[in-house]
């Protein structure tokens, strides 16, 4: 296996608790491409956010995820469904046959891969017309109370991102893509939290973890007293939301 960048697995589990799941609105723009007898891989798969909702559309998911500790706590581990298979794999060199999906799905996970390989690899498992779905969602925008003790947050863990994170900010919006482009909708990706979630979610980032392998201290432990002051009961609900991009480029018929 090659060597790859695990910010994750030491945070599985607070991974799988805090990491929001995507709209229908995406999955549309995908079903719309791709035909629902269509057989899927998801490299990057991390701990199921989006194979529940891929499996739900399509015939066969196989997610993969060069993490362990991922797959170990993947949704559909332990699961009867054959619609679903797992395996530790990076995305630069699955075992996957040639020409063998109808889709190659990538969620968060395209700016953590060795685009050059991966993109070759791709070439090689998806059928003619198949189609390449990757997508991304940026920061929380926060337009209410929050916004100014939760920028002091991202104030203390903005030195702390790998550099992977400009192409999250960008969109993705520079790659040099395979394929040609299909159109894709505005989307947002939304989540009704409470306190303790956005908490777990703000430290499941992997400038969190930097941050505190470097210092030693949890820069969400310290703003936490400020964010549940504004919050109020910690079990109140609020709608979080963030910008959600997708690109879709479909290889050609022959």
């Amino acid at each position: 296996m090659v060597a790859f960048k695990d910010h994750f697995s030491g945070v599985a589990d607070v991974y799988l608790a805090s990491r929001p799941t995507y709209p229908d609105a995406l999955y549309d723009a995908i079903t719309a491409v791709v035909p629902a007898d269509g057989r899927v891989w998801e490299p990057g798969a991390g701990s199921g956010q989006a194979t529940r909702g891929l499996a739900a559309r399509f015939a066969h998911v196989h997610a993969t995820d060069p993490s362990a500790a991922q797959i170990e706590r993947h949704w559909a581990q332990g699961l009867s469904d054959t619609r679903v298979s797992l395996a530790v794999e990076p995305a630069e060199t699955t075992a996957l046959d040639d020409a063998s999906v109808d889709l190659v799905a990538v969620a968060q996970a395209l700016h953590w891969f060795d685009r050059y390989r991966f993109f070759a690899t791709c070439e090689r498992v998806l059928r003619p017309g198949g189609v390449l779905a990757a997508w991304t969602y940026q920061d929380i925008i926060f337009e209410d109370d929050l916004a100014e003790v939760a920028e002091k947050v991202r104030d203390d863990i903005d030195p702390y991102w790998p550099p992977e994170r400009a192409d999250v900010d960008m969109g993705y919006g520079d790659y040099v893509w395979p394929f040609e482009a299909l159109p894709t909708p505005r989307l947002w990706l939304t989540a009704d939290w409470n306190l303790p979630t956005l908490l777990g979610y703000f430290g499941s980032l992997s400038a969190t973890g930097s941050y505190r392998a470097a210092t030693g201290e949890d820069p969400v432990y310290a703003h936490t007293p400020a964010l549940a002051e504004v919050w109020g009961d910690p079990q109140r609900v609020r709608t979080m939301r963030w910008p959600l991009i997708l690109h879709l480029r479909r290889k050609p018929e022959g």
